[in-house]
């Protein structure tokens, strides 16, 4: 068995396989994926898993270079934007590098999930909790 935080297989598969700049989107369980985008689906049940706690996983092993999320994030859902952005500003902190941070219009960003290596599906029932974060590199 995997010894580490992010022991699901698939989700595991798929940050190992992300180079530079490539995109991994985390989304609510209401966005559309796309069909040509290889989906994962963690959704078990309303909240299970959440959005925070998925993400929190993938930062145990994803190096994020930048994010982009919905500009309708933050005034619809405060709450858990604010809960994403003080995680960014720890990862921050624990790469040593500031992460970008692109705010598009809804509909460019579900466009933009097009183009993701994945979309992983969460338990999330907070509208426009979903954030593509873009690959880093290491050194």
């Amino acid at each position: 068995m995997k010894k580490g935080t992010l022991i699901n297989s698939e989700l595991s598969h798929a940050v190992a396989r992300l180079g530079h700049n490539d995109g991994l989107c985390i989304c609510d369980a209401g966005l559309p994926i796309p069909d040509e985008t290889r989906r994962i689906d963690l959704a078990v049940s309303k909240g299970i898993p959440s959005f925070m706690d998925t993400v929190k996983a993938v930062f145990s092993e994803m190096t994020v270079e930048a994010v982009e999320m919905a500009e309708e994030f933050p005034e619809t859902s405060p709450d858990v934007h604010d809960a994403f952005l003080a995680l960014l500003k720890e990862e921050e902190k624990a790469i040593g590098k500031e992460i970008r941070i692109l705010y598009v219009r809804h509909e460019a960003f579900k466009l933009a999930t097009k183009r993701c290596r994945a979309t992983v599906r969460t338990g999330e029932f907070t509208p426009y909790a979903n954030v593509i974060l873009r690959a880093g590199v290491t050194f």
